[in-house]
C-alpha cells in the first residue's frame, strides 16, 4: 500500500482557553470557519486550560476518524512560551501515547502582510466610529499586547505597532501590554496624554475578548476620564476576520509544502538574550496540567459570558489566583507546586506589580 493510499490527514488548531465563554465561543467559530478550506481533512479543536474540549479531546476525534497525520497549529498570534513549550510538550505526550500518529506542528499566525491588514481595517472602523474629524498626524496609535515573559514575543508587538503607525501616518505609536510586562496600558496612556495630541485610539492587538480585553479598555477609559481634552477611541480587537482566518490556513499549508518554521532566533530559551542569560536550555514542559480542562465559568461574569471586571478586584487582593489570574499573572506560583520562571522585571514601575497595588 503506497503512502498516498494509506495516510489521512487531520488538522488540529490548538487555542489556549478561558473561562470567559465568549472567549471560548469565539475560537471555536473560528476553528468552524477553518473547515472550509480544508474540505477534505477532518478538522478539530481544543485548549490548553480552563476550557473544553481539551487537546486530547480534539486528537482522539481525528485518531477515532482515520487520521494518521495531524497537522497542528497554535491559535496564537506569537511564539510566546505557550507556542514554544505548553503546546508542544502536550502534542508529543499524545504522539508517544498513540505510536500510530504522526503530529506535525506549525508555526504561529506571526507577522504576516494578512495579519496586518485586518489589523488596520480594526483600526479603520475606529476611526470611521468616531464623529469628529481629526487628522491622522494629530492621533497616536497605542498597540496592546497581551504581555509574555519572552521578551522576542513582546519585541513583535512593538514592529506591529510601527507598521501600522507608518502605514497610516499617525503623528505618534506607542505599544502597551495588558499584564506580565511593562508598560502597562495605564500608565502608558498617561504618559502619552501628556503629549498634546487630539486622538488616542487603543488598539488590542488580541484574537479575541476576555477579561484582559475589558482591562485593556477600562484602562483607557480610567485615563480618558482625566484627559477631557483628548478623544480616546477603543478599537476592536482581531476576531475572525476573513483575513485572520486565511492566515490560519496558510500556516496549515506550510505544515505541507515544509515550511512552517517557526522563528527561534531571538528565543531566549536557544540565545543568550540581554537580561534572560540564565533561561537558555530550560526544560520545555507544559505548565497547565492543573487547569487542563477545568472549563467552570466565571461566576462573577454576567449572564452573557462577558466579563464585568467584578473578578479585578479580588485579583488585586490576592485572592483570586484560580479565578481569573492565571491567564495574566503568569508569574505568581501555584500552590500545587508548579511555577513559572520569574519575569526578571517584574518590580518595573510601569510593569506587572502595578496590577497588585490598591
Amino acid at each position: 500500500m503506497t503512502k498516498e493510499t494509506s495516510e489521512k490527514i487531520g488538522v488540529m488548531v490548538c487555542g489556549h482557553g478561558s473561562r470567559n465563554r465568549n472567549a471560548v465561543g469565539q475560537f471555536s467559530v473560528l476553528a468552524e470557519r477553518l473547515r472550509p478550506h480544508f474540505p477534505d481533512w477532518p478538522v478539530e479543536y481544543g485548549y490548553l486550560e480552563f476550557a473544553n474540549p481539551i487537546f486530547g479531546d480534539g486528537l482522539d476525534k481525528l485518531r477515532d476518524a482515520g487520521c494518521n497525520r495531524i497537522l497542528a497549529v497554535p491559535g496564537m498570534l506569537f511564539a510566546g512560551g505557550h507556542a514554544k513549550n505548553d503546546i508542544p510538550s502536550v502534542l508529543n505526550t499524545y504522539q508517544a501515547q498513540n505510536p500510530g500518529v504522526r503530529i506535525e506542528y506549525g508555526r504561529e499566525l506571526g507577522i504576516d502582510p494578512k495579519m496586518l491588514k485586518a489589523a488596520a481595517i480594526r483600526i479603520q472602523e475606529a476611526i470611521d466610529s468616531s464623529d469628529q474629524e481629526t487628522a491622522n498626524h494629530d492621533t497616536v496609535l497605542v498597540v496592546v499586547g497581551r504581555g509574555a515573559s519572552d521578551p522576542d514575543a513582546n519585541a513583535n508587538i512593538a514592529k506591529v505597532m510601527r507598521l501600522l503607525w507608518e502605514g497610516f501616518g499617525f503623528g505618534w505609536g506607542e505599544v502597551a501590554y495588558s499584564g506580565v510586562t511593562f508598560p502597562l496600558v495605564e500608565p502608558a496612556l498617561d504618559n502619552i496624554s501628556k503629549m498634546g495630541f487630539k486622538r488616542v485610539i487603543v488598539f488590542p492587538y488580541f484574537l479575541f475578548t476576555g477579561v484582559l480585553v475589558r482591562r485593556i479598555y477600562d484602562s483607557a477609559d480610567v485615563v480618558a476620564a482625566k484627559h477631557l481634552e483628548t478623544e480616546f477611541i477603543n478599537a476592536p480587537f482581531l476576531n475572525d476576520h476573513d483575513l485572520v482566518i486565511e492566515t490560519f490556513a496558510d500556516r496549515v499549508r506550510e505544515i505541507i509544502s515544509g515550511e512552517n518554521l517557526m522563528n527561534c532566533q531571538m528565543c531566549k530559551y536557544r540565545t543568550q538574550i540581554l537580561g534572560f542569560e540564565d533561561q537558555v536550555g530550560l526544560p520545555q514542559e507544559s505548565h497547565h496540567h492543573h487547569v487542563e480542562g477545568k472549563n467552570e465559568p466565571c461566576t462573577l461574569c454576567d449572564d452573557s459570558g462577558e466579563c464585568t471586571g467584578k473578578c479585578e478586584k479580588e485579583i488585586r487582593a490576592g485572592m483570586a489566583h484560580d479565578h481569573h489570574a492565571h491567564d495574566h499573572t503568569h508569574d505568581h506560583s501555584h500552590d500545587d507546586g508548579h511555577h513559572h520562571h520569574p519575569y526578571p522585571h517584574a518590580d518595573h514601575p510601569m510593569g506587572p506589580k502595578t496590577l497588585l497595588e490598591d
